[in-house]
């Protein structure tokens, strides 16, 4: 079988599904076929032979979740459920667990029960050793009734007697025969044995049969499932990975306390559950009654699922669940998409689909739970709702900034260019959500249009280097370079000005893959593709400009074997103005050409990097105490010692002297150099220093 992980899945049209999900085996011709044509849907004359009165035929979605791995099998999941976000939310949680093997699920034995309550007793104590000496008598006759169940490996198992106080002087006896079913969920087959076995139970008793019916507390039929997210899996764009894992820790220990919260708890788990349940044609309502009387068994209401941090500090997801599930009689057999639903799933028997349900179960409570821990469970269930309002009319404003919600921020460098290439700090501030980024599916070829740099352009493999061969790599570094997308960005950063620009092209790119895709990327995960780039479009970058981009902080960088980023608090935005040149800095041109000098004159650059070194050191302690006086003074040394290695130019000292004549108290030129961009500190004389710029023809840009 192909494995689960369909990258763009949702992307595709039902058609392209359908085809898709046939091309890799999932679906055999004739099951795509049907639904192609809707041979699957129940006809109304079916439902009619099905249940009483019927008047028409309601439908509910039919869905697949992919990229799931259980006890090691790759599995796709079909789900039938109205709630938005489930099976996206299914589907991601499936994802990240991937890179641990999946879920392993185990369900040891699969009894159900069958129960003669029996009342009017005389002598509750005869009655009780008149059952235990009968037990062969009893799962003799219980085996008669259905004999072909015996022949098929399965049938009565056991016999057992609860003694139960109805309160008063009154008592029964409810005698549970527990029956092997095999691959049906036995209802039916139970409920005639106990009706066949009530009237020689009484008599044994010495009683009154009452009731003769299955009990659907399943708890000879526990699934017990298992997961773990490491924890690098757990980061998000706004929350570190520990944090996201104590927040979902600190969930299950709230619904270990709390009733009312365990109730919304495994209402998340059995989301997954049902929707599966339905999807095979199984009891949901029954699966649901035993899954809550379990979870109260002990006397109090308790979730079900539980989570953990192991010694690794991984994140433990543990869950013991009743289901009994089946895969033949029923509806099974006279509902063709129940049918077709078994067939998706590829269970081969009635244990393993209890297995499946409980595996989706567990994840879509941490999905749930992951939601709550950070964006808030709104946020995915508002973006799906509003799929089906079909709004006319959008703000303008509120459209855009929905439409490029993916954001990456520039950065403007205080202190240590080109020094931070050799292992020393630099000192650095972002520009947030400088570069945003939208995508879309395109089926027809993959596309990207940056209006204010220019760029509209098809992206075609094989660019050795430049924007396509960016998106190429991205797209690859994803796995979904096999897909069409469209792809539009808006970028305050003008291009090659020493401003990061590139690494937040790919930071927003990225991202806005993440969000459209679903794949649940993590800020490291980010920044190490948008490293990638960086190392493609300058050759041997430092790796502050794509940490910067991803972190959107304020930050003491500092790379040599591993990296090391401080990231600074500030009282205040610093009265920062940036001022772009009229000639582009080309990045890999100026780091070869200052590489070439060093080997040249080794001991004296190694000299001028410490001294670079130091000065960011001391300049990152200036910024945090608001001492902007000292600040500027170490960005006009750093300025010289720049001008010493040879990246600034005529035009950028030009523009160094005409922010000091404005009032700015230090200034420098901030990037690789070569062109590109000056920084001037100006506290009290920003306003000052954008008018001297603009007067000179020079285009200025701020922090905030």
């Amino acid at each position: 079988m192909s494995e689960s992980r369909i990258r763009g899945f949702h992307h595709l049209g039902i058609l392209q599904r359908i085809g898709e999900l046939q091309r890799q085996g999932w679906l055999s011709e004739d099951d795509a076929e049907s639904l192609r044509h809707g041979r699957h849907v129940l006809a109304s004359a079916t439902a009619d032979r099905i249940i009483e009165n019927v008047i028409g035929v309601f439908g509910l979605p039919f869905a697949i979740a992919p990229n799931f791995i259980v006890n090691g099998r790759d599995c796709i999941v079909p789900m039938v459920v109205e709630e938005p976000s489930i099976v996206a939310a299914t589907s991601f949680a499936a994802r990240l667990a991937r890179a641990s093997g999946g879920v392993s699920a185990d369900c040891r034995e699969s009894l159900l029960a069958g129960q003669v309550h029996v009342t009017g007793i005389d002598d509750v104590e005869a009655a009780l050793t008149s059952i235990d000496r009968a037990v062969p008598e009893i799962l003799e006759l219980a085996n008669a009734v259905h004999p072909r169940l015996l022949e098929r490996g399965g049938g009565a198992r056991e016999i057992e007697a609860h003694l139960l106080d109805l309160g008063g002087s009154s008592a029964a006896i409810a005698i549970h025969i527990l029956v092997d079913t095999c691959d049906a969920m036995g209802a039916n087959l139970v409920n005639t044995m106990c009706e066949a076995l009530s009237p020689r139970i009484a008599e044994l008793c010495g009683g009154q049969p009452a009731l003769r019916i299955l009990t659907n507390l399943v708890d000879r039929s526990l699934v017990s499932a298992r997961v773990c997210y490491p924890l690098s899996a757990l980061a998000t764009g706004s929350f570190d990975a520990e944090t996201v894992r104590d927040r979902i820790v600190l969930a299950s220990d709230i619904a270990a306390a709390d009733p009312y919260r365990a109730a919304t708890h495994n209402k998340g788990i059995m989301n997954g559950v049902d929707a599966v349940a339905v999807a095979t044609g199984n009891d949901w309502r029954a699966i649901e009654a035993g899954a809550h009387a379990y979870a109260a068994a002990s006397g109090s209401y308790r979730p079900l699922a539980t989570w953990s941090s192991d010694n690794s500090g991984d994140l433990i997801g543990d869950m013991t669940i009743p289901i009994k599930a089946g895969i033949v009689g029923g509806t099974t057999e006279a509902n063709a998409a129940a049918a077709l639903g078994i067939r998706i799933a590829g269970v081969e028997s009635a244990i393993e689909l209890a297995e499946l349900m409980a595996a989706v179960g567990l994840l879509q409570n941490f999905a749930a739970l992951r939601a709550l821990a950070t964006s808030g469970i709104q946020a995915g269930h508002m973006k799906l709702h509003a799929r089906k309002q079909e709004l006319k009319e959008t703000p303008a404003a509120t459209a855009a900034e929905s439409a490029f919600a993916a954001k990456a921020a520039g950065k403007v460098i205080l202190l240590g260019e080109h020094a931070v290439v050799y292992g020393r700090h630099a000192l650095a501030l972002p520009m947030s959500g400088a570069v945003s980024a939208a995508v879309a599916a395109n089926p027809q070829q993959t596309a990207i249009q940056i209006p204010g740099w220019g760029v509209d352009m098809a992206v075609v493999a094989g660019e050795p280097s430049g924007i396509a061969a960016a998106v190429m790599l991205i797209m690859q570094e994803l796995g979904i370079d096999n897909d069409h997308y469209s792809i539009r960005m808006h970028s305050i950063l003008p291009r090659a000005m020493g401003l990061g620009s590139s690494a937040a092209f790919a930071v927003a790119i990225v991202r806005a893959f993440d969000t459209e895709l679903n794949l649940g990327l993590s800020d490291d995960h980010v920044n190490a593709i948008a490293f990638k780039c960086e190392e493609l479009a300058h050759g041997t970058p430092s790796g502050i400009d794509n940490t910067i981009a991803t972190f959107d902080r304020p930050m003491l960088f500092h790379k040599d074997d591993s990296l090391e980023v401080e990231t600074l608090r500030l009282q205040e935005i610093p009265p920062i103005v940036i001022a772009c040149s009229h000639s582009p800095g080309a990045t890999r041109e100026q780091v070869a050409g200052v590489r070439t000098r060093y080997d040249r004159n080794t001991p004296h650059y190694e000299s001028i990097f410490d001294e670079i070194d130091a000065l960011s050191q001391e300049g990152s302690k200036a910024l945090l105490a608001t001492d902007y006086d000292r600040l500027g003074d170490l960005m006009n040394i750093c300025q010289g010692l720049l001008n010493a290695i040879e990246v600034s130019t005529a035009e950028l000292e030009g523009m160094v002297s005409l922010a000091r004549e404005a009032g700015a108290i230090g200034a420098k030129l901030t990037g690789a150099g070569g062109g590109g961009s000056i920084v001037a500190l100006c506290p009290g004389k920003v306003a000052e220093g954008r008018a001297a710029f603009a007067a000179s023809g020079f285009r200025t840009l701020l922090i905030a």
